[in-house]
């Protein structure tokens, strides 16, 4: 079994179809066939049905592909692993990033880039779910996300930092002369509130369940940037982590009267994967942006 073979067949597995998988990885049609049916050959079952000129991936195909593909990612691994002893300041940092982490992301991305030019990031937002499941995949190298304490014996979690919900409205509005506000009085605002399944909204939806109250919701956006910006010029309320703020300047946030209102943030590993020294230089970037604001 080569790794050739490997990648011809993930490539077949994702397009379900020879000719557009051969073309991919820059052969011909039979000599992909023919990879694949030896491969076959090799595990003593078929990997794909053949109907007419269509393929159909089988049940023992499907177990095979989570399996090259992880052999695949590995040997990439190695492979960074490797060039990165030889240059510590080249290659690739695959980032999942839940949606609250954006306007702490970004002051970050600026110094480091200019610091290892060198090293290409690639971002993924997402909730804490979605990310996981592609962190497993080994598609993400780490994930920043608020999170609740897991037990998963797959993931690795370092703590980051921990940081309060409060409500935030611009600083024209005259809520922003508050001192605090309960859970009660904030319920009859008229509030913008992350969309349904954000970790954030599900934070947010048991302060308000534990008490029995119904909040207002005016509008519900699955974008953090979009909702600031509506909150910044109009008369809306909102209700988000205190980090989340960071750089809207014409935006304040106000303590919320409640119990259990701190959230605490992680990166998130793959346990038991080489982590890339990009992933741990970037860690360092982060934290000094952190211990600036």
């Amino acid at each position: 079994m080569e790794l050739r073979q490997l990648q011809y067949f993930v490539k077949a597995a994702e397009t379900m179809n020879f000719t557009e998988a051969a073309a991919a990885v820059f052969i011909t049609q039979s000599t992909l066939s023919q990879q694949i049916k030896q491969l076959e050959e090799e595990l003593g079952m078929l990997l794909f049905d053949r109907i007419g000129k269509h393929v159909r991936i089988t049940e023992a195909g499907h177990i095979f592909l989570t399996h090259a593909r992880k052999i695949l990612n590995d040997v990439q691994r190695s492979r960074q692993a490797i060039s990165e002893l030889q240059n510590a300041t080249i290659g690739e940092l695959n980032l999942g990033v839940s949606y609250a982490f954006t306007s702490l992301l970004l002051p970050a991305l600026a110094p480091f880039s200019t610091k290892y030019p060198g090293i290409k990031i690639f971002i993924t937002y997402g909730s804490p779910e979605e990310l996981e499941k592609k962190l497993r995949l080994a598609e993400l190298d780490m994930i920043l996300a608020f999170h609740n304490e897991s037990d998963d014996e797959d993931l690795e979690m370092q703590e980051l930092f921990s940081s309060s919900v409060v409500m935030v409205v611009s600083k024209n509005n005259p809520l922003a002369q508050l001192k605090k506000v309960s859970l009660e009085e904030l319920a009859k605002l008229d509030l913008i509130l992350p969309g349904k399944g954000f970790s954030s909204r599900d934070f947010i939806n048991d302060l308000f369940n534990r008490k029995k109250i119904v909040p207002n919701i005016k509008i519900e956006l699955n974008d953090v940037h979009s909702l600031l910006a509506l909150v910044e010029n109009g008369h809306w309320a909102t209700i988000l982590n205190e980090k989340a703020i960071i750089g809207w300047n014409k935006v304040t946030a106000i303590p919320i009267e409640s119990k259990d209102i701190k959230r605490q943030s992680y990166i998130l590993w793959q346990k038991g994967v080489y982590r890339k020294r990009a992933a741990i230089l970037f860690i360092e970037e982060l934290m000094k942006v952190m211990e600036s604001e």
